[in-house]
């Protein structure tokens, strides 16, 4: 199974459309995971023209967005259960994001959060749970590169996380 992974795509002031190299992904994937600041709800549309779309609500998304999605919320995709949040909500307000983004699930309830708001691509072992962030497809900040991110799952296990660079976000 394959799991597209997107956050902080901030449509329309980053990207007018999805990217090319995010598109080519997009293609041929089972489920689209995108960790917040969508900005628009034409995105969940633009995504779920490719595959069942699931998400969460980001601190620059408005109301309708996080009345369809909520802040938080666990999944069960292929027998793996994944943790889904932006990251933007914290307890401690001088923690770092994957911080926040673990904290925001119960020990033992989740083996992967996926999560986004600093745009940084992250991939990092915690307890036994994956942490992943997929970095942003259209505002790479200060990144060298854009980013999305690809998880595979087999037989009920994650066997896969990957992230994809690319230089040119049209």
């Amino acid at each position: 199974m394959k799991v597209v992974v997107v956050s902080d795509t901030h449509m329309t002031r980053m990207a007018k459309k999805l990217p090319e190299r995010l598109i080519e992904e997009l293609r041929d994937a089972d489920v689209i995971l995108h960790a917040g600041d969508w900005m628009m709800l034409s995105v969940w549309d633009m995504l779920q023209a490719y595959a069942e779309t699931e998400g969460v609500a980001g601190n620059n998304d408005g109301h309708d967005i996080i009345a369809k999605f909520g802040h938080r919320k666990v999944l069960d995709v292929g027998g793996v259960r994944i943790g889904l949040v932006h990251g933007h909500i914290g307890a401690g307000t001088r923690e770092d994001t994957p911080t926040k983004a673990f904290k925001s699930f119960e020990p033992g309830s989740v083996d992967v959060i996926v999560f986004g708001h600093s745009h940084v691509p992250v991939i990092q072992r915690r307890n036994d749970v994956l942490l992943f962030n997929p970095g942003s497809p259209t505002d790479k900040r200060r990144q060298k590169q854009y980013s999305f991110g690809v998880l595979t799952i087999e037989e009920g296990a994650l066997t896969r996380a990957e992230h994809i660079f690319y230089d040119d976000k049209n």
